[in-house]
């Protein structure tokens, strides 16, 4: 949809990007722009920059990029016109509804009423007597039946169209099921069931909706442990969590991260409604922004395994990267939260509870686990470690503690800790350095066959564009030496049409008037090109490399093209571009 120009610079003025994306991400100010950790991907050192004096977001480390809309159309999993209308309420102000195409609403609207109706089917069935092996084992794991009905659990009998029958009964279409993937389609071009002989958990959103399932398989029935929804257009697995529809109501400052369904569905019935966990994939950045709304502190209780470990980790480094508190609790003998509380009770988990280590000793405590601290090599080893997680801290008080800590301990001094600390500091931040110097110097990821194929141009297209975003002025310069036509690559023609389009009305370029022509990932690539670092003092003579690379390049792909034109027809083009280069075109 086409939305006014002038609402759309209004509605970036009212949401400044500072405050909407420091929303979502802890950002810290570096000179005039603000960093943090990306929320769009999972790093330890932020990459990801706010450039407040153009209104723009990008991460050198994924590429994410764009205008306050396109940030909101990533960190919600929304479409263009949804974005608009979020932030438009968020400021106070009146969409124009011109033009406003809502097919996309009507999709959305038709899968929620789909999965509402499948969640009612699977927990008819549950209590169905085809259902009774999936019952038996809920009520084997010790859940009440006022648990089973308040998580409203199912069973996906065995058949192949079960689902399928009861909601074309209903009304329903095969098409929109497959939207919403409750079904699947053979190769054969027949239709059946996703989810068969599998107890099925509903995942709810915020609102109330059903959006997705999780479906286990019954003991001694072969295939995946798990199953769960793909993504769909109600649903995107990274950025929902299991169970935050009742933890945001629990109250209280802190939740708990556990590792699955059943871990959670057990904490709640035991009494601690603040459980949530991610939904068969890691847990994201994106998930950790949705628990910031509604907590201070996540205590993470993930399995004790390998696996397990490296899962807290990551966890860890993302919950305190949106300004969160991070415990870890560690429960004896490895048993999860579920075990624990069936053999101890409740009263003895919540004591763990409230012995849950902060991260730092955590990282601490795992940094010297599989040394031998009695010898001095081992010692040796885990003091380097050590220092490594000091370096990480951001806080040179709590830094100060923790070196004194393991000064005492070590018998080694403070300055010296302290010394290695800032070592592995200056280390990471030349890593990151490099990192972000590749990222604005490599071929971009995922770039078009044409752009791998005519890296010169592309290259040369590129900075032209930077070079008019940053100086509207020479706009005039460029139209007169180039035109859409001579641009190579077809996303740069596409950008240099909008930008032409944008500077030719006589304002000053703003991503905000392009994000509705641009997917969110060519809007990345759009604000690192508005973003690069140029010098001013160089930028006409740069503007006229370009240009003569871009005109050396369409020549020659021209002449190639030329040379398999039919007899006759490439003289002609010859001549046309051998008057095209005495012009000085």
């Amino acid at each position: 949809m086409a939305v006014d120009q002038e609402f759309l610079l209004e509605l970036k003025y009212r949401n400044d990007v500072e405050s909407v994306i420091g929303g979502y991400v802890n950002l810290k100010r570096r000179g005039s722009n603000l960093v943090g950790l990306c929320p769009f991907h999972n790093e330890k050192t932020p990459s990801f920059t706010v450039y407040p004096e153009n209104g723009s977001y990008y991460c050198f480390g994924c590429g994410a990029g764009g205008d306050v809309i396109t940030f909101i159309r990533q960190a919600e999993n929304l479409d263009y016109m949804e974005a608009v209308r979020l932030l438009a309420d968020r400021a106070g102000l009146q969409i124009p509804e011109t033009g406003y195409d809502a097919s996309m609403q009507r999709m959305k609207a038709t899968v929620l009423e789909l999965n509402r109706e499948a969640a009612r089917y699977f927990h008819a069935n549950l209590l169905a007597p085809a259902g009774k092996p999936a019952l038996d084992y809920l009520l084997d794991r010790q859940l009440r039946m006022s648990t089973i009905r308040r998580f409203g659990l199912g069973y996906a009998p065995d058949g192949w169209d079960g689902l399928l029958n009861h909601l074309k009964a209903k009304g329903y279409q095969e098409q929109d099921m497959l939207v919403a993937d409750l079904i699947g389609r053979s190769r054969r071009g027949g239709y059946y069931d996703r989810f068969r002989k599998r107890v099925m958990f509903p995942i709810i959103d915020l609102r109330g909706g059903v959006i997705a399932f999780g479906g286990r398989i019954l003991p001694g029935e072969e295939g995946a442990k798990y199953m769960n929804s793909s993504d769909t257009p109600v649903f995107k697995k990274s950025r929902n969590m299991f169970a935050l529809n009742f933890a945001k109501n629990a109250g209280g400052e802190r939740m708990i991260l556990a590792e699955g369904y059943m871990d959670v569905i057990s904490l709640h019935q035991a009494g601690f409604t603040n459980a949530v966990a991610a939904l068969g994939t890691a847990f994201t950045a994106e998930q950790a922004r949705l628990l910031s709304r509604y907590t201070k502190e996540v205590v993470v209780t993930l399995d004790a395994d390998a696996a397990g470990q490296k899962a807290t980790d990551r966890a860890m480094d993302i919950l305190s990267g949106v300004g969160l508190g991070v415990r870890v609790l560690r429960i004896p003998d490895g048993k999860d939260p579920d075990e624990f509380i069936k053999k101890n009770g409740s009263s003895r988990f919540s004591a763990l509870l409230d012995g849950a280590i902060g991260d730092v000793e955590y990282k601490l405590f795992m940094a010297g686990k599989d040394l031998d601290i009695e010898t001095n090599e081992g010692r040796l080893t885990y003091l380097k470690r050590a220092a490594a997680v000091l370096a990480g801290m951001g806080d040179s008080i709590a830094m100060d503690l923790y070196a004194g800590r393991l000064a005492d301990k070590f018998g080694v001094s403070k300055t010296a800790i302290l010394a290695e600390a800032a070592r592995a500091a200056k280390q990471e931040n030349r890593r990151r350095q490099k990192k972000e110097f590749r990222a604005l110097t490599a071929p971009k990821p995922g770039a078009p066959p044409e752009e791998r194929q005519y890296m010169r141009a592309a290259g040369a297209e590129e900075e032209i564009l930077s070079i008019l975003m940053r100086n509207p002025d020479y706009l005039e310069y460029v139209k007169e030496r180039l035109s859409p036509a001579d641009f190579v690559t077809g996303f740069h023609k596409r950008v240099f049409e909008a930008v032409t389009e944008v500077l030719e009305t006589g304002r000053v370029f703003e991503l905000s008037l392009l994000s509705g022509r641009f997917t969110p990932e060519e809007m990345g690539r759009i604000a690192g090109m508005q973003n690069r670092v140029l010098s001013q003092e160089t930028a006409k003579t740069a503007l006229n490399d370009c240009i003569r690379v871009i005109v050396e390049e369409k020549e020659k792909l021209d002449a190639h093209k030329a040379g398999e034109l039919p007899d006759g027809e490439w003289e002609a083009e010859l001549r046309r571009l051998r008057e095209k280069k005495q012009r000085g075109i």
